[in-house]
């Protein structure tokens, strides 16, 4: 999608269209018509959050703003971004999501040439159900709506990457209830082979119990949270989604795997604690509430490790 694909009065426009059908809708529900379908329900657009000012007030609020934060509250480690300076086209980057501290750690940690071309696939039930949260994630994160329940894949992610943008895509839908890795959905390996763009994997650890469910803010202590990038993983000839899920879903595990232990045992396929949940819900949630350490030691605080 282009950044210059309207004016900005054609931009006003389709908002207050948006708006406009939002209430027409509602008022149908109020008088007992059928709840719509996602189908049904009306697109908020967001080409406006890729055009030149928004994109620079968002570098502003990541920079300036969420990433003094994040320096002031967390100790924020990162790894592997050697990884990605050979890769400098649209990519399809997938993590794992326990928090809503994911997007701004990951945002805040890609490089700057990157990131400013980045945007993220929102649930488009949650984020786009009310103009201001819509209107306020679309400026910080460069976000677009992606249904999450009806199956159905926004359009958007095909003009992103034939613009030479990349895009952040959670594949287990929500976020998880207890800090573990859950299951992928099929999306983003579809959206991989689809439009034959590498997928970059991150392993996130640490944001579980730096902000849980039902918090807005870190708690106190600037807990440790990792932030691990890992060597992008390229389609083949023949590839199917099927085929790729898998191998996305495992890249993601080991990165989680060498924060917890190291390099060499992930290689090996060790398998720790941050993969093998107890049975017991409270014991998932007890342990992953503990902020992780790395490989076993608790390491001195540093900020912004590359």
């Amino acid at each position: 999608m282009s950044d210059r694909t309207a004016s900005a009065p054609g931009h006003t426009r389709q908002l207050l269209g948006w708006v406009r059908a939002r209430a027409r809708l509602r008022r149908h529900v109020e008088a007992g018509g059928e709840t719509p379908t996602p189908d049904e329900r009306p697109v908020f657009p967001t080409a406006w959050a890729r055009t030149p000012p928004v994109r620079a007030l968002r570098e502003l609020v990541l920079v300036a703003g969420l990433g003094s934060v994040l320096h002031k509250e967390l100790t924020l480690e990162v790894y592997g971004l050697e990884d990605l300076r050979g890769y400098e086209g649209p990519a399809l980057i997938v993590a794992n999501h326990s928090s809503h501290l994911d997007t701004a750690v990951l945002l805040c940690t890609l490089p700057g040439q990157r990131r400013r071309r980045t945007a993220v696939a929102a649930a488009a039930d949650y984020f786009f159900d009310t103009w201001w949260r819509a209107g306020g994630s679309a400026i910080a994160f460069n976000t677009f709506p992606i249904e999450r329940r009806g199956g159905a894949l926004s359009g958007t992610p095909a003009e992103l990457f034939a613009a030479g943008w990349s895009v952040v895509v959670y594949p287990e839908g929500t976020r998880s209830r207890d800090g573990y890795l859950g299951r992928f959905r099929m999306g983003a390996a579809w959206m991989a082979v689809e439009y034959q763009v590498p997928v970059i994997p991150v392993g996130i650890r640490g944001t579980y119990a730096a902000m849980p469910r039902g918090r807005g803010w870190p708690v106190k202590g600037r807990p440790r949270v990792s932030v691990r990038y890992g060597a992008p993983i390229v389609p083949q000839p023949g590839d199917a989604p099927r085929d790729m899920a898998p191998r996305i879903r495992r890249a993601v595990q080991a990165l989680l795997a060498e924060d917890e232990t190291s390099w060499w045992q992930a290689q090996r396929g060790a398998q720790p604690s941050a993969l093998t949940p107890p049975p017991a819900a409270w014991r998932r949630i007890w342990q992953q509430s503990e902020p992780p350490v790395e490989g076993g030691q608790r390491p001195a605080p540093r900020i912004w490790r590359h």
